[in-house]
């Protein structure tokens, strides 16, 4: 123990006596849940399906109590992991436990575990000893902090206690001569990994913490480097923000958005086990396949990634490269919007609805309506809007109508009654012959005009986003007006001729897909209430466009966007600088932080990567690792012949290590195949083979493509076939390097053939 045998002692009690507590809680809870299970049953049976106040309440407390018994069962072997002794002005020193949720004595009234997100737990976080305070919702909580202690808890008990300013260390920092070191972060850092990503409430350093709690309604835009905590800080905030703005997002729509289906599942864990459900995990594809509707398959960025990396046709990658770069800008949002005015103004060449030479309502009224009344609205749903008004108003233009038949039969029948050579009979029957006609002809207006307006709305056509966006590329003089001429004729021809073959076989490439959803909102609206907030990881492979579209869906741009511009292996078509992003897309309205201290990897590894980092020439910080050293990474030179021998003897040093998550990272996902084929017939050990679109990792030694990799991490990593024919001096492959080699958490290998790349000379 690092703290003093009293206090050791009086720490370990207090652990124990907590750890009693809980359970006795737990028991309790669960009678009450047993109890409102019955009760809601019963209540169900009585309620016949009918709505009842009584079931109602009954559902709630049975909900409430099942959300009880979750937080005191996740406490039960680890209630709290830190200590903080503050004296509020006027008053005596308290002592504060913390934990991932807070535990409530109702006996007592007392809380004896203090949720992590709760302002006082700022304290912990951010707060410095001597004068402190924190923001209540009361107001400003000013006083005096004492103490910040650390509990390192393994399989239910206390191994270690640390406090703040004693358990930490001066050493030399790479940059600026000496820094403190946290004993206590460092343990936490040297665990190997496991096959999710763990929440880190224990060990959130203060540049986290900051960006967890920061305002909810604007961007923040986060450049974090490999190994920052970028994706892990996005999801504790947005735990932070379910926590502290209650009601308001509680139920309600939240958006998790993540690069591909692997990544999904790696951080599947998170977000419930800090208590947060009902939240929306979603790849941007299958995003927009919910928006449109759509069924046809999609060329993801992956598919099309592997083929630019595969690919030896130059010209070829130089169109595939350049129309998606297009298809992504501002510029082609304006093709967009140009073409979304094209099929508005055709849409709108509407004649007067009439019945019996009566016009129910203009041409002139239905266009004012359209094209300036609603203008605010969905294309599609001022129709709709158009539709309910004309109904709304029906019975009064009835109404006139009626008068107007009323007051021409008055003179009609007015005209029989005048005729003196008809006789009296005659005229009698001449004149219930024109009543009849006048009876009948008003009788049938309302059928007539709720017939007509039917009509009028079926003829006239929603606008379908798909179509109108095949007609872009169909349609000669409206691929002119919408494009302006901006684009060049070869490349044009290549737009439309791939669009078209990529239709012919129902397939729409992701790039096109986001074009139609965007069209999609503007024409259709959202079909559910926008976003209360979204998270989007990986954001540096996003188009303009696509930053756009999640933008439109998230209410008052409460966005936290993460992301690592070093890692842009979409450069092609993604975000090259967050300023061109926060000018272009949020009009400057954004905050911008930047995470450069890495809590990945060892000094070696994140040193070693960052040689490729910097022959980027990126405008960001390089990585700085927290200082945890290890093993140099390793170049190795292998012989074709003996490479599988050389992989099973590298596994075996890394087991030797006790180590055990082990990943093969070759650039491309054919060379993946290729060698896992080779592996499988002649090494020692089992491999997997992670292809395009696999959704979980649930083993141990992986196969993997270089870019399938962003945002995980593993104990050891072998980067495969690291030659200068694999790997060159070029833009994508730069990214693709570091990405391999920012994956490793303890140790790192490189493999190579014939010459090594020239990014590691």
């Amino acid at each position: 123990m690092a703290v003093n045998e009293k206090e050791t002692k009086l720490e370990l009690e207090k652990f124990h006596d907590t750890k009693v507590w809980i359970e006795k809680e737990i028991i309790r809870i669960e009678k009450k849940c047993e109890e409102y299970e019955a009760k809601v049953s019963s209540l169900k049976k009585a309620s016949g399906g009918t709505y009842s106040t009584e079931l109602l309440l009954a559902q709630n407390v049975k909900a409430f109590a099942e959300k009880d018994l979750h937080k005191y069962s996740e406490g039960r072997t680890n209630p709290y992991f830190a200590r903080i002794d503050f004296k509020e002005k006027l008053r005596d020193s308290e002592s504060f436990y913390i934990g991932k949720f807070g535990l409530i004595d109702e006996v007592e009234n007392e809380e004896v575990v203090i949720d992590w997100r709760a302002p006082l737990a700022n304290l912990y976080y951010s707060g410095t000893f001597g004068p402190a305070s924190y923001r209540a919702p009361i107001g400003e909580i000013s006083g005096e902090l004492l103490l910040k202690r650390k509990f390192q808890v393994k399989d239910g008990e206390i191994v270690n206690i640390f406090d703040e300013g004693v358990n930490e260390l001066i050493v030399p920092a790479s940059e600026d001569g000496e820094e403190l070191v946290d004993e206590f972060l460092k343990l936490n850092l040297e665990e190997n990994m496991s096959k999710k990503l763990k929440d880190v409430v224990t060990t959130i350093q203060q540049e986290q913490n900051d960006i967890i709690r920061a305002f909810k309604n604007k961007p923040i835009i986060i450049q974090g480097s490999a190994g920052s905590g970028k994706t892990t800080v996005a999801l504790h905030r947005l735990a932070y923000l379910v926590y502290t703005y209650g009601d308001e997002m509680n139920n309600r729509n939240i958006l998790v958005v993540a690069p591909n289906e692997l990544f999904l599942d790696y951080i599947s864990d998170i977000l419930p086990n800090l208590g947060v459900s009902n939240v929306k995990q979603v790849t941007f594809e299958n995003l927009c396949q919910e928006i449109t509707k759509g069924k046809m398959k999609i060329i993801t960025k992956d598919k099309k990634l592997s083929e630019i990396i595969e690919s030896d046709d130059v010209e070829r990658i130089k169109y595939i490269t350049t129309s998606s770069k297009i298809k992504g800008t501002m510029t082609y949002k304006t093709i967009l919007d140009r073409l979304i005015r094209i099929l508005e103004r055709e849409n709108i060449e509407v004649e007067d609805i009439k019945i019996d030479g009566f016009t129910l309502y203009s041409a002139r009224d239905i266009r004012r309506l359209y094209i300036k009344d609603l203008v605010k609205l969905p294309i599609n749903k001022r129709k709709d809007e158009i539709q309910k008004y004309f109904k709304g108003k029906l019975k009064n233009r009835l109404e006139k109508f009626k008068e107007e038949i009323e007051h021409e039969y008055f003179f009609k029948i007015k005209d029989i009654k005048s005729k003196t050579e008809l006789s009296e009979e005659q005229q009698r029957k001449e004149i219930i012959k024109t009543y009849d006609e006048r009876d009948e002809l008003i009788n049938q207006l309302k059928p007539k005009a709720v017939k007509a307006l039917n009509t009028f709305f079926k003829d006239w056509k929603t606008i379908n986003p798909l179509e109108g966006y095949i007609r872009l590329f169909n349609d000669e003089e409206v691929f002119e007006k919408a494009t302006d001429n901006c684009i060049p004729k070869k490349l044009a021809h290549y737009m439309i001729s791939e669009f078209n073959d990529n239709l012919k076989k129902k397939v729409l490439d992701a790039d096109d897909l986001a074009a139609v959803t965007y069209l999609d909102i503007v024409l259709n609206g959202l079909s559910t209430e926008e976003y209360i907030h979204t998270v989007i990881d990986e954001a540096q492979d996003y188009s303009f466009l696509q930053m756009v579209i999640l933008k439109e869906i998230s209410k008052n741009n409460s966005m936290t966007i993460v992301g690592d511009i070093g890692q842009g292996i979409y450069s092609y078509k993604g975000i090259n600088t967050w300023e061109s992003l926060i000018s272009k897309v949020f009009e400057e309205e954004a905050t911008y932080i930047t995470l450069t201290q890495s809590y990945r990897s060892t000094v070696e590894i994140i040193e070693f990567a960052n040689i490729v980092l910097e022959k980027q020439q990126l405008n960001v910080k390089p990585a700085m690792p927290i200082l945890r050293h290890g093993m140099m990474p390793k170049v190795i030179e292998v012989e074709e012949a003996s490479e599988i021998e050389s992989i099973d003897s590298l596994v075996e040093e890394i087991h030797r290590l006790n180590k055990k998550t082990i990943a093969v990272v070759c650039k491309d996902f054919d060379k993946c195949r290729k060698l896992h084929k080779v592996l499988n017939k002649k090494s020692a050990f089992k491999w997997d083979l992670v292809g395009e679109e696999q959704d979980n990792m649930d083993v141990s030694n992986l196969i993997i493509p270089s870019y399938m990799t962003k945002g995980l991490e593993f104990d050891a990593v072998i980067v495969y076939d690291c030659d200068s024919l694999n790997y060159r001096d070029n833009d994508l492959d730069k990214k693709l390097l570091y990405v391999a080699l920012t994956r490793a958490l303890h140790i790192e290998y490189v493999l190579y053939k014939g010459e090594l790349s020239p990014l590691l000379k």
